[in-house]
Parts: structure tokens; C-alpha cells; sequence
């Protein structure tokens, strides 16, 4: 495969210093651009058109990585994305595929595993990372379901956004949305998923793998 390019998203510039450096190693990549959060990424995707974007979950600046990969796909329909994240809940990768997602590796993976990835991205296949798979199958047999499966990728970062303390108004802004229509996102969350309080609701986030404990403060 020949001059493929990629767009690097990661708030973190070591990691995204680790994927160019790997990247380019192999034949045909090159790195066209970087962002840190999904307002530079669409930006970013809109100046360089490229191939693949690279794309973390958890994002500086507010919005994170699924509302980035549903705006980056709002304005391109043939964007290819492939997600590239620490967390391996089932129900956060099968949110990243509803929300546009074309790939989903954890970085807990090879770097081999990112790297035919991102090929098979480039060629306009699914990719999914041996890991997740295992865990998205070991859920589907267990016939297990997610308090999440009800939400739809908006509703999923809203809820990420509450449960990581984030206020009404910080989320408004993060999505370019009326403080009004969070509240409404914020109490339909809370009746699909049957929270009584937000206490409640944090916890049942926190479960499904979409905060850590110690970012819901």
C-alpha cells in the first residue's frame, strides 16, 4: 500500500510523537497533520482531506473523541476513522461504530495491531483489535447488556461529559448546543438508563466502563 495519509488525534504530543515515529517507518504512510481535541481534529480533517484519521477517545478542550469522529462524519461520509483508545469496554467500541468509527483498537494492543489497522482502514474495511473483539464476543454470549446500548453516540458523550463533572453550560459549549438542549439530553439520559439521581448515573457510567473512578470528581 502507497501514500496513505494520516491525520494523528491524541491529547497527549509524546503518544501522538510515538505514532508518526511508527507510521513512518512503514511504507507508503505519511502523517499529513495533528490535533489535540475535536475542534482541531475537524478542522484539521477539513485542511488535509486525509485518508485515515487517527483517533483518541478522551480529548482535551471538553468534547471528546466520539463527538469529533460524529462531526468529522457529519461532514464527510466516506471519513475513515479508526479509534485508538485506552478503554476497552464492548459498549464504548460499539458507540465508536455508531458513531461513524471505521476501526477500534485499544492502545493496550501491538503496535503491529495499529499499524494493519490503519491499513485496513486505508482500504475501506472494519478493523478491530483482538482484545475488544474478545470482549465484545465474550459479552454477546453471555447474552450481557450494557447500560449504554440505549444511547445514541450524542447521548453517550453527554453522559461521559456529566459523569467526568463537567457542568451544563461546560458541555453546552464543548458541543455548541443551548444550555436548554443539554438538560433535556441530561434527563433523557437519565430515564433510559433508569437513574434516579446523578449520583446514580455516575455510577452506572463509571460500570460501563465510559469514566474511570477517578475522573468522575
Amino acid at each position: 500500500m502507497s501514500g496513505v495519509s494520516v491525520l494523528l488525534v491524541d491529547d497527549h504530543p509524546i503518544v501522538r510523537e510515538g505514532y508518526r515515529r511508527l507510521l513512518e517507518r512503514q511504507p507508503g504512510f505519511r502523517v499529513v497533520g495533528e490535533a489535540d481535541s475535536a475542534a482541531t481534529a475537524y478542522e484539521a480533517y477539513r485542511k488535509f482531506s486525509p485518508d485515515v484519521v487517527v483517533m483518541d477517545l478522551q480529548l482535551a478542550g471538553g468534547a471528546g473523541g466520539l463527538e469529533a469522529v460524529r462531526h468529522i462524519r457529519q461532514w464527510d461520509k466516506k471519513a475513515r476513522i479508526l479509534v485508538v483508545t485506552m478503554h476497552d469496554a464492548a459498549a464504548y467500541a460499539l458507540k465508536a461504530f455508531e458513531a461513524g468509527a471505521s476501526g477500534f483498537v485499544t492502545k493496550g494492543g501491538e503496535a503491529v495491531e495499529l499499524v494493519r489497522a490503519v491499513e485496513t482502514v486505508a482500504r475501506g474495511g472494519r478493523a478491530l483489535g483482538d482484545d475488544i473483539a474478545r470482549e465484545i464476543a465474550a459479552e454477546r454470549l453471555a447474552e450481557g447488556r450494557s447500560p449504554l446500548d440505549d444511547l445514541g453516540p450524542r447521548e453517550t458523550e453527554i453522559l461521559r461529559l456529566v459523569a467526568s463533572g463537567r457542568t451544563t453550560d461546560e458541555i453546552a459549549r464543548a458541543l455548541n448546543l443551548s444550555a436548554k438542549t443539554v438538560q433535556n439530553y441530561h434527563y433523557q439520559i437519565k430515564s433510559k438508563m433508569g437513574a434516579r439521581t446523578d449520583a446514580h448515573l455516575v455510577w452506572l457510567a463509571i460500570g460501563a466502563g465510559l469514566v474511570g473512578a477517578e475522573r468522575s470528581v
